[in-house]
């Protein structure tokens, strides 16, 4: 039988730049491939065919996702092995606990014909510059847009019952976890929910809770306190021992938008806009911060300066990621430059390379 594969992004265009979570993702792994290597080297294609050749002989894998391309990966964990692979070039540099020991630098620049590329030089450093250039005015969008964003919240932070919130908070706590003490260290996971990418925002929240038997849909507005229970009730799960993956926000890593404590079958997360999901299945419930927390009629008193928040945040947003679509596309230029010059011969005996070493692992595993 196949196995499964989460999907989920650990790196992310945010309003606080690009912000990465690898480290992490990669806590407790005996072997991880680095990938070095311009665009259109072939990175997301090796990594993808290992990850489904292990899938296909019944291991679970984990893939994460790129947020600037839809299309592609940085990179794909099997978890039962303790191996990973990695793209290791910028933006997602990873920094090495033990090179050569736990940590490979794979160099797929063996493949490129560095005398085709130094004729292109001028303009892959242009395409480059044009690159950069676009993500940081793509953030500094996002970054305006967060701040619009704050507005939003200060009108729905000002009509808040705040121990209402404490006592709700309380009340899941105890709903999760009773009295319950592990005794060990909870294994803790830093990911992202979603991700803003060239398309839109993108988030795998079906795929990562499709074997939760419990799942709590947090419905509320922005401010209306769902960030800060999270943080609440992830900080009760590692003090209890209890394995947490804690999903950020892509759009604010500062923010929480989802837990998932698999060893409970419980997943919590907020449902609301660009990440709006509805009960589907037994066991799924909601929680409405709105209802619950603040004051009635707050929507309709402030409805007219709402409405105009909400279409300045939409704009901004639009905007931002035009910039990451324009970046997607230079970037679309430049691998066109980079396949050009490569010998994807040379990748394939990369990839088998890397491939015998993971089944050497694996045997000897047993």
């Amino acid at each position: 039988m196949a196995g499964k594969v989460k999907n989920y992004f650990a790196g992310g265009n945010t309003a606080r730049g690009f912000h990465s979570l690898y480290d992490s993702n990669l806590q407790g792994l005996d072997r991880i491939f680095i990938l070095k290597g311009g665009p259109g080297t072939g990175k997301s294609s090796l990594m993808k065919k290992i990850g489904h050749e292990w899938m296909e002989q019944g291991y679970d894998v984990e893939f994460l996702h790129c947020a600037s391309d839809n299309n592609s990966i940085d990179g794909v964990l099997i978890p039962s092995l303790k191996v990973g692979i990695v793209d290791g070039t910028a933006p997602h540099v990873i920094e090495p606990k033990a090179p050569g020991a736990v940590e490979e630098y794979i160099n797929l620049g063996e493949a490129w014909d560095a005398r085709a590329l130094s004729v292109q030089k001028n303009v892959i450093q242009k395409l480059t510059d044009q690159i950069s250039a676009s993500f940081q005015k793509a953030y500094a969008t996002f970054k305006e847009a967060l701040e619009i964003h704050d507005d939003w919240e200060k009108i729905y932070i000002n009509s808040m019952d705040f121990k209402k919130a404490d006592k709700l908070t309380n009340k899941l706590i105890e709903t999760f976890f009773g009295k319950m003490k592990l005794h060990k260290t909870s294994d803790v996971r830093h990911r992202f929910l979603g991700a803003a990418t060239p398309m839109g925002a993108v988030d795998f929240v079906p795929n990562l809770t499709e074997e939760i038997p419990k799942r709590y849909f947090v419905k509320g507005r922005p401010g209306s306190g769902k960030s800060t229970m999270l943080k609440k009730l992830a900080a009760a799960a590692e003090e209890r021992g209890v394995d947490i993956e804690i999903y950020h926000c892509g759009f604010d890593p500062h923010s929480l938008d989802m837990l998932i404590l698999r060893e409970l079958g419980i997943a919590i997360f907020d449902s609301t806009a660009p990440h709006e999901y509805f009960p589907s299945r037994d066991g799924d419930e909601i929680i409405d911060m709105y209802e619950i927390l603040i004051e009635p009629g707050t929507d309709d008193l402030f409805a007219e300066i709402i409405s105009k928040i909400a279409a300045r945040y939409k704009s901004k947003m639009t905007e931002a990621t035009s910039y990451l679509a324009k970046a997607k596309d230079l970037h679309d230029e430049l691998e066109e430059i980079y396949v050009a010059a490569m010998d994807f011969s040379v990748v394939e005996r990369i990839q088998g390379r890397i491939a015998e070493e993971i089944k050497e692992l694996a045997n000897a595993k047993g």
